[in-house]
């Protein structure tokens, strides 16, 4: 059963129960359900080894096959989805290895947008982060976990484009997709609301003081899995 893509993924329903593609000018169908299932999966509202069924998709939305099938290979070259032959595409999974080496690399990647937005910071920014902080701060008291790791999402976003440095930017958020469920997985251990809350100030402070080398540090230490959350993450990764 495919997940309610459309709740979770900007989707907006239409007559029939199908749902808008939302695509921007110049974009192909195939790079529209791209960019819509995608975003599912870096929600993680797609859960790894989730079959995805190429005949739903395409009435959901109200398209033939063919562009489905064009979204599945453009996923599959992003290294999100397995194309398994007539066993169809489904959402890839990681193992327990690979994801902590890919954690480490999202640390680094992480850490250097944080270098770089202290460096390049507009005064603006500062209070653009600070009222997604507070959201934060709110959606952490409430306990909401789909509602938090969406708004963490958006900080970690914000720093991205501070960075001024699209390249990176798209590469951070390319791994970033590939780990999404897994970060979600995170969010659920216990205390890591409070720990993110607190992480995600430090680093806020950091960027907004301009010091480049705090602002690493604090960005690459909430993202790496280490220590006793290394220990706790493995113990529930099974």
């Amino acid at each position: 059963m495919m997940a309610d893509i459309g709740a979770h993924g900007g989707g907006r329903r239409v007559k029939n129960g199908q749902e808008s593609l939302g695509a921007s000018p110049g974009m192909t169908l195939a790079e529209s359900l791209r960019q819509k299932l995608e975003g599912a999966i870096a929600a993680g509202h797609l859960e790894p080894g989730s079959r995805l069924d190429e005949q739903e998709i395409a009435q959901r939305f109200g398209v033939s096959r063919t562009p489905v099938r064009e979204a599945f290979r453009l996923m599959a070259a992003n290294n999100l989805v397995e194309l398994r032959g007539r066993l169809g595409a489904t959402v890839r999974s990681i193992k327990a290895q690979a994801l902590i080496e890919m954690f480490q690399v999202m640390a680094e990647l992480e850490g250097l947008c944080a270098r770089l937005a202290a460096r390049r910071v507009s005064q603006a920014w500062g209070a653009e982060i600070g009222e997604i902080h507070q959201r934060l701060v709110a959606a952490g008291e409430t306990g909401d976990i789909d509602v938090f790791y969406d708004i963490n999402q958006e900080f970690h976003e914000a720093i991205y484009e501070a960075s001024r440095n699209t390249f990176l930017a798209d590469q951070t958020r390319k791994l970033r997709n590939q780990v999404a469920a897994y970060r979600r997985r995170v969010t659920r251990m216990p205390n890591r609301i409070a720990d993110t809350v607190r992480e995600h100030e430090a680093i806020m402070q950091a960027i907004l003081a301009h010091d480049p080398e705090r602002a690493h540090s604090a960005m690459r230490d909430h993202v790496n899995l280490l220590g006793d959350n290394l220990l706790d993450f493995l113990a529930a990764f099974e």
